[in-house]
């Protein structure tokens, strides 16, 4: 039959046609699965989310633990079980790049009306990334826009519960905590409501002029979010007041004063037990060493322009992150990275600090990250190795940070301007982590490393601040032994090159090599010397275990004059006997969940002890 027969050409045609339809629908099945795919995810993260009342009144903290855990782990079991089906269902054509540009089109259709959109195509992005193993980004077949402010589609406002001052402090807090619904009676309602106008009453009379009248006749306005934050033994309630202009304008800031209580549920009843009034003090409670919150919010979005107006300095990343959005948040934290490369001209250069043994740090000086890469081969003492160091890392992601660890994001086949690294960054990853770094044109490809905020090192720190602020440092690197100790983690290395400093002077750990949990470590009391020479010994005359830790021995190592050795004794001497140690070690195994508190006790009014 001639090729030019029209029932021939009208076959091919058909099938063609048919061809493409089935194309078509496939494209279209695809997409919608995807969207079907996150919707489920977001819909169990959100039913997790909301167990936390429950666990708050029924003062279940360890169920709490059990659901931050589950949580996070979520995102990547829905991730690998849609990579899982769309592998199956495409066959070989699921390396067809332009086949998953087609279900991208039509993906970022079928979500255009959605509220949080953005964590959409981070799902999206997930998948495509996972299949491809894309090294640095593909725009072909993920949603990128380096240039997207993150908050700018948000055209909403998260609906806020207003309370206006009408001459009475004292009745507008009464209205305002009885709106917020618990099932756990107040130990003591109005006594609650006496402290928090005390407070607010306090914090707007050193805002006033001379001789103005009495802070219960501003004309405040408070604006609260009415979803309950939970995290871990206590409830927040989020909002800000809305300042006269007399009042703004003497505090030379936007007239909104931060506004959050902290909430306790003790063994007798609910009771007010902090009240956060500075932005400081609620930064840290919305800091990247926290643990996520369990607040079950429609739009995400519009809760973090309401928090940007209250922490104008808190990068969205970080946001997002602490309120539960991991994956949204190094989203996020990729844009702010790139836009800022574009708007800059710095280099990357050697972190600063001690050259770690098992890390290659570096940090861009105008932009206060820090990239870990791990080394190749790791130096003597070091005795770990890739695969362990990876899991220390995973273990802080899913554990309570107790704000005492900082927040490392992982991050694969990242693509940096080579331009952009310096000769001894460059030279260093090259001949100390090869397996790790790849040079591709003008680019460095780094297959893995971990992002996470630039802290001024501990031992830094130490040797340039002024005296007073040393001694305060130092108080607080013993008390974040302490807090690290009761969530049961033990730093490995005491060192205070391990430690950092962030701007509101609190301390974090960030080594985490030779973390471990303290149930799985034997403290011991250094044994008496045999003979008075063993004293002398560089090493120790008594056999030693891996996991023998003797914390006589800590003071030692620290570095510390005499004076500090005194105020650190003074203030945290018990953490330096095996005792202590062994007591906080019999608490965990029992079960108990030992509480960190995120407030700064001297500048934070803590009104109880529940």
């Amino acid at each position: 039959m001639p090729a030019h027969d029209p029932h021939v050409v009208a076959d091919r045609t058909l099938r063609g046609a048919t061809s493409r339809a089935a194309r078509d629908t496939l494209v279209s099945d695809c997409a919608a699965a995807i969207v079907q795919a996150f919707a489920n995810y977001n819909a169990e993260f959100r039913a997790i989310t909301r167990r936390a009342p429950l666990r708050f009144e029924t003062r279940d903290w360890r169920a709490s633990q059990l659901d931050a855990v589950q949580r996070i782990e979520l995102y990547e079991q829905c991730v690998n079980r849609v990579v899982r089906q769309m592998r199956e269902r495409l066959g070989e054509q699921a390396s067809e790049r332009a086949l998953w540009a087609r279900i991208k089109r039509r993906f970022a259709e079928l979500i255009e009306t959605f509220p949080d959109r953005e964590f959409d195509k981070t799902f999206f992005n997930s998948i495509t990334r996972r299949i491809f193993e894309t090294a640095g980004v593909d725009p072909a077949v993920e949603f990128i826009a380096l240039d997207l402010d993150p908050l700018s589609s948000i055209a909403t406002s998260i609906p806020t519960r207003r309370y206006v001052n009408r001459g009475s402090l004292e009745l507008l807090f009464e209205e305002l905590l009885a709106a917020y619904r618990f099932r756990t009676p107040w130990l003591d309602f109005d006594h609650s409501v006496r402290a928090l106008t005390t407070e607010v009453r306090a914090q707007l009379a050193s805002l006033q002029a001379p001789g103005a009248p009495p802070p219960d006749d501003a004309p405040i306005e408070v604006e609260m979010i009415g979803t309950v934050f939970y995290q871990m033994t206590r409830a927040y309630l989020v909002g800000r007041i809305v300042l006269p202009a007399e009042l703004a304008a003497r505090r030379a800031q936007a007239p909104l004063l931060p506004f959050v209580l902290a909430l306790a549920n003790g063994e007798h009843g609910l009771l007010l037990d902090a009240v956060m009034l500075e932005e400081s003090s609620v930064s840290v409670l919305f800091s990247f060493a926290r643990s996520y919150f369990h607040a079950d919010l429609a739009n995400v979005g519009e809760v973090v322009v309401f928090l940007k107006s209250i922490l104008p300095n808190k990068p969205v990343s970080e946001l997002y992150t602490v309120l539960g959005r991991a994956k949204q948040g190094k989203t996020e934290r990729y844009r702010e990275l790139f836009r800022h490369l574009q708007d800059s001209s710095d280099c990357f250069v050697h972190a600063p600090g001690e050259k770690g043994l098992v890390m290659i740090c570096f940090t861009l000086p105008s932009f206060d990250v820090v990239f870990k890469v791990i080394r190749d081969r790791f130096a003597y003492p070091k005795n770990t190795f890739r695969e362990e160091v990876e899991r220390k890392y995973e273990l802080v992601f899913k554990h309570d940070r107790a704000g005492r660890l900082v927040d490392a994001q992982e991050f694969k086949h990242l693509e940096i301007p080579r331009a952009r690294l310096s000769a001894a960054v460059l030279r260093e990853l090259e001949q100390h982590a090869a397996s790790a770094v790849q040079v591709v044109g003008d680019a460095v490809l780094i297959r893995h490393t971990y992002i996470e905020r630039r802290l001024t090192p501990l031992n830094l720190y130490l040797r340039n601040a002024p005296r007073p602020q040393v001694e305060r440092v130092v108080l607080d690197y013993g008390q974040c032994i302490r807090d690290l100790a009761v969530t049961n983690i033990f730093a490995g290395d005491l060192l205070p090159k391990n430690f950092g400093v962030t701007r509101h002077g609190r301390v974090i750990f960030y080594d985490y090599d030779e973390l471990c949990r303290v149930t799985d470590l034997n403290f011991r009391d250094v044994p008496e010397a045999r003979h008075e020479e063993d004293e002398l010994r560089a090493e120790p005359w008594y056999y030693v275990a891996d996991n023998d830790v003797f914390p006589e021995t800590f003071l030692q190592f620290l570095g510390f004059d005499a004076g500090l050795k005194e105020l650190f004794l003074t203030a945290h001497g018990e953490i330096l006997t095996a005792e202590w140690w062994r007591t906080i070690q019999r608490r965990l195994r029992d079960g108990e969940v030992l509480e960190v508190l995120p407030y700064h006790r001297h500048r934070v009014r803590v009104f109880s002890n529940a």
